[in-house]
Order: structure tokens, then sequence, then C-alpha cells
């Protein structure tokens, strides 16, 4: 899946790369972009055919057809391989599909401690986009909320050791498929599903501090500071009659953190 991303690139920039026109729109460096935020979306402009313009958006996508927010779950990920067959998600795959620029994103490996966090790029260092749908719930009275989701496939070598899944980078050659409106058929987009060249990408481990959203700074890419080594585990006697103010039995709390 794709939890949480990364992007500081300044608008002048997101605007060379992705083609985008109109008015600048200030942006905030986002180092640990998280569910629930306001991020930066690249969607065609329904008033000129073939130009795009870029948007702040909701993460967790709100179909057009819920009854409110408060009534859709809000995804923030959908499976490529499946989403043609969602309703949440058949729709905005023929007619709104996006780009959500990124400069990396984060994933966590199972370790003895709980999740690992480790930092995914490319090589070159440079930003690229994610394969995003997004959707318009219309308000009474209010502008229509547009919120979206990040598809997933298959993990390319590099994440597999991290994660099952990791989410749809497009190249640049597909994110103009991506962004074809004459482009409905489920089929051809199938192909932008691969994920990419692992050798292309590079993963780290990064900080704990990651895991809450509130730390959106550089400090996140830091290294993992030294973990201080457990105790080793005393064995207990279990022929030994345990008094009624012990805890359970020994191995009855999860440790795996």
């Amino acid at each position: 899946m794709c939890g949480r991303y990364w992007l500081v690139t300044p608008f002048d920039v997101l605007a060379s790369r992705f083609h985008v026109r109109g008015e600048r729109t200030p942006l905030v460096p986002r180092w640990n972009a998280a569910p629930g935020q306001d991020l930066p979306v690249v969607r065609g402009d329904p008033k000129v055919r073939g130009a795009r313009i870029l948007e702040p958006m909701r993460w967790g996508l709100v179909p057009s057809w819920a009854g409110g927010p408060e009534d859709a779950g809000r995804p923030i990920n959908a499976r490529a391989e499946t989403a043609a067959t969602k309703p949440t998600f058949k729709e905005p795959l023929r007619r709104r599909r996006a780009l959500v620029p990124a400069d990396g994103f984060f994933e966590w490996k199972k370790g003895d401690r709980g999740g690992e966090p480790w930092a995914i790029r490319l090589k070159s260092r440079r930003t690229f986009a994610f394969a995003g749908l997004y959707d318009e719930w219309k308000p009474r009275g209010g502008p229509p909320q547009r919120t979206f989701a990040i598809l997933t496939t298959r993990p390319n070598e590099l994440v597999a050791g991290l994660h099952d899944r990791m989410p749809v980078i497009l190249s640049p050659e597909g994110e103009a498929l991506w962004m074809d409106p004459d482009a409905q058929d489920p089929a051809r987009l199938a192909p932008l599903f691969e994920p990419p060249d692992a050798a292309l990408m590079e993963a780290f481990p990064v900080s704990r501090s990651v895991n809450a959203p509130a730390h959106d700074d550089p400090s996140v890419l830091d290294p993992p500071s030294p973990e201080p080594p457990r105790p080793p585990k005393v064995k207990k006697d279990r022929a030994t009659q345990r008094s009624l103010w012990e805890d359970g039995e020994d191995g009855g709390e999860d440790d795996a953190g």
C-alpha cells in the first residue's frame, strides 16, 4: 500500500515537469504527507481539452454518490487489478484520473520491534507521479469537494523486501496515456500498472519520527536511532506455584512492539 510520501519540489518545477498551466499556487513542503491532508494533484482542465491544472485535494476518496464524507470509507489506496470492478473506483478510473506528484514514499518493514520505516525514491532524485483517481462530492449549497486515492500494484524486487504492495509509479510516457481523456478502456490502461524497474530506485531506513504525521520536516529522512538492547528474558519455572498477584503465563504479552 502507500500510506505516506513526501513532496518538497516547488510549484514552478512541478508546473514545468507536469505541463501545468494556470496561476502559481503556493505549496507547503510536505516531508510526511499523510491521509486526510490537502495535497497537490494534477488533473485535466475541464475548460481546455488537453490542458492540466494543479490543485489541492484531500487524500481519502469520497465517491460522488456517497451520502456525505462521513458515510464514505475514504480509501487512500485502490488496487489497480480490481479498480475497474469496484463501485468506488470504476467511474474515476474511466473519467477522473490524476497525477499525484511525489519525491518519494515511505513503507514499513516488519521487524522485531514493530514496523521499521523505510524511504523509497528514484536514484535520480527526480520528482515522479503516482497514478491517482479522484472524485467530486457536491454538498448542498457549496463547492464540490475533490478527494483522491492512489493506485497500488505488486512490488518490484526492491520494495518486495519491505511490503507486498507498492504505489503505481508512472513513467513520463505513461503519464500521457493516463491523462488522455479518450483512454477509457481499463485494458488499455493495464500495462501502466507494471511495477517500475527496481534498478532505478533506492531504499534506506529512516527515523521512526515519520510514524507521527505531526513530524513534517527533513528529519524524518534521518537514519534511525540506535535501539537500546532488550534485557534478556528470564525463563520461569512453570512448576512453581504462582502468586495470585502475578501476571498471566509467560509469553502472554505481545512482544511485537
